[in-house]
């Protein structure tokens, strides 16, 4: 079992890091809490959840222990896999989770891709003792605030790209991209990446 990668990042997009060590190249797939985290670092340490199955071999990676644990919470409830796990947690921080879990707002886990109302009451029963039990539900951070750089095609690409490999066509996406940065022309990428989360169809 990988517990961790620790190395150079050499390759990082909203969903996407490469982590080289050992003169190995790990690839993992991450959220866009985690994109935040280690943007702009050189050497990183990536928590490793390891998804294995018969014709696959995906590597996951959390910038930190209290993430990771919640994604592996998130995919024991049935119907939630590890790519939803992913896009929750890409929308929402793990405290901000937690708190929608703990104070049962289906209303909230039903605005992200994927998850409908029985899916997000079987995430509230399943998981509020537990995330009870982690003591991160008692505060509601606030929300990261905007980058004030000028909107250029890079950004657009990139967050067309995360979602892309977060399993979007690519045409839809950067229609919605694009729409999101004509409002808000100063939206850091994973910001844009999660406000069109909600809007994709």
């Amino acid at each position: 079992m990988i517990e961790y990668v620790k190395g150079e990042l050499t390759e990082l997009t909203p969903a996407y890091a490469v982590v080289e060590a050992a003169g190995v190249g790990y690839g993992l797939n991450i959220t866009l809490n985690t994109y935040t985290a280690v943007q702009g670092k050189k050497d990183v340490r990536l928590y490793a959840f390891e998804a294995i199955r018969e014709d696959t071999y995906t590597l996951y990676g959390f910038a930190t222990k209290e993430e990771r644990e919640i994604f592996l919470m998130l995919i024991t409830v049935s119907g939630v896999g590890a790519n939803t796990a992913r896009m929750i947690l890409s929308e929402m921080t793990p405290v901000e989770l937690c708190g929608v879990i703990s104070s049962g707002n289906e209303k909230m886990l039903k605005t992200v891709k994927g998850i409908g109302l029985r899916t997000a009451q079987r995430i509230i029963v399943d998981l509020r003792d537990k995330i009870a039990a982690l003591g991160m539900a008692d505060g509601m951070p606030a929300e990261v605030g905007q980058a004030a750089e000028p909107v250029n095609k890079e950004v657009k690409d990139e967050a067309v790209g995360a979602l892309t490999m977060l399993g979007f066509a690519p045409a839809p996406s950067a229609k919605v991209v694009i729409a999101i940065l004509k409002e808000q022309p100063a939206l850091p990428v994973e910001q844009v990446v999660k406000l069109a989360l909600k809007q994709i169809k």
